[in-house]
């Protein structure tokens, strides 16, 4: 699980830290910062893909977007720490140069032992624990990481259950109900940041795994027969559903199955994948609020670590207390700009309410920009 992320000058991000929870929510203000913290997420997992110019692509972004207006630096930098049950607690940092999209340097620490360091163009590896480093000089190219271009049986162990883990990083942070309902190819595992491989995903799950699905969603959708996929000339997929109304069966395909079955439908498909970390922007979007303790309940009660943001009380208002408290965290800005996160409960005028209020009324009981305020005082942050 990944526990902890600080990163530096990347967009609104200066000196930026937040825990990360199993399940975390993060709340505040528009212009916050809250989608910036997830395209951070997705940007460090990039890393370990080594194609960034892809990925910038996809997003329709420049190199130049990436960098913080609030520093002259060219370079991001970035610690993440993760606990792994196998091997312990990982460290990996690195400087990421805006204009190569390299790591420039690089280190990963396992429970205080070094096993990578790239510096001046040198790179020292020790694969395993008790086992010689090797040093060698970096004569390639690349983007990202440099564990994203070393093979297998050079980082074999540890290395490369840290690689495979942040791998697993999937950000869903454009879903839209326009490109969920896209026919495509293929999806090659991936959704796609707006969902725009549905029709393939699915398809690619086969029959089983579509019907495991089907009744994940028939507590909400009890009409909701078949999720049905069909293969159509030059292989474009093609979704729809079947639905039974009395007797009568209606088929509809994609282009109008609703908003909330679409959505719920690629999210729920990610709780049953061998995806780790899971990022949605405002979760609750296009969800009808009867469906939202559905939804919550699913993401909070699965396998996976979860990073969302919402607006929306509704999905505090189905937390436990103790969930609340670890991963419901706030973001502000400080007078300079830069965004800052805390635990929204573990800020005093916050904890008080909560011993007598339930997460969502807490938050709909408060007025976030006098709270961004509260803390500056305690925190004397400028």
């Amino acid at each position: 699980m990944i526990t902890h992320i600080r990163i530096d000058n990347f967009k609104s991000l200066v000196d930026f830290r937040m825990p990360v929870a199993k399940f975390s929510c993060l709340v505040g203000l528009n212009g916050a910062g809250k989608s910036t913290v997830l395209q951070a997420m997705d940007f460090l997992s990039q890393l370990m893909r080594g194609d960034l110019k892809s990925w910038l692509k996809e997003r329709g972004w420049s190199k130049a977007d990436l960098n913080s207006k609030l520093s002259a630096r060219q370079n991001i930098e970035f610690t993440l720490t993760l606990s792994i049950p196998t091997n312990g607690e990982f460290v990996w940092s690195g400087s990421v140069n805006r204009n190569s999209l390299q790591c420039t340097t690089e280190t990963v620490v396992l429970n205080g032992v070094p096993l990578l360091r790239v510096h001046e163009g040198e790179c020292t590896l020790r694969p395993h624990e008790g086992r010689k480093a090797e040093k060698f000089k970096v004569v390639f190219d690349y983007q990202g990481s440099i564990l994203s271009q070393l093979k297998e049986s050079q980082i074999k162990g540890p290395l490369l259950t840290l690689r495979t883990e942040m791998l697993k990083v999937h950000s869903l942070d454009l879903l839209s109900p326009a490109q969920l309902r896209l026919k495509t190819r293929s999806a090659d595992g991936q959704l796609g940041l707006g969902g725009q491989r549905l029709s393939a995903y699915l398809h690619e799950l086969g029959k089983d795994k579509r019907e495991a699905l089907r009744k994940r969603l028939e507590g909400v959708y009890g009409q909701l027969e078949s999720i049905d996929t069909k293969s159509l000339r030059s292989g474009w997929k093609q979704l729809g559903v079947k639905e039974r109304f009395g007797e009568q069966l209606l088929s509809t395909s994609a282009e109008h199955i609703n908003d909330g079955m679409l959505r719920l439908m690629a999210v729920l498909s990610q709780l049953d994948s061998d995806q780790h970390f899971l990022i949605f922007d405002e979760i609750e979007n296009g969800i009808n609020p009867e469906l939202v303790e559905f939804l919550v309940d699913a993401l909070v009660g699965s396998n996976h670590q979860v990073l969302v943001t919402t607006h929306s009380p509704l999905i505090l208002n189905y937390l436990e207390d103790d969930i609340a408290k670890d991963g419901v965290i706030y973001l502000y800005k400080t007078t300079k700009g830069a965004t800052r996160a805390i635990p929204l409960f573990s800020i005093p005028s916050m904890a008080e309410k909560l011993s007598v209020m339930g997460p969502g009324e807490v938050f709909v009981d408060t007025r976030l920009s006098e709270l961004a305020e509260e803390i500056r005082q305690i925190n004397g942050d400028k």
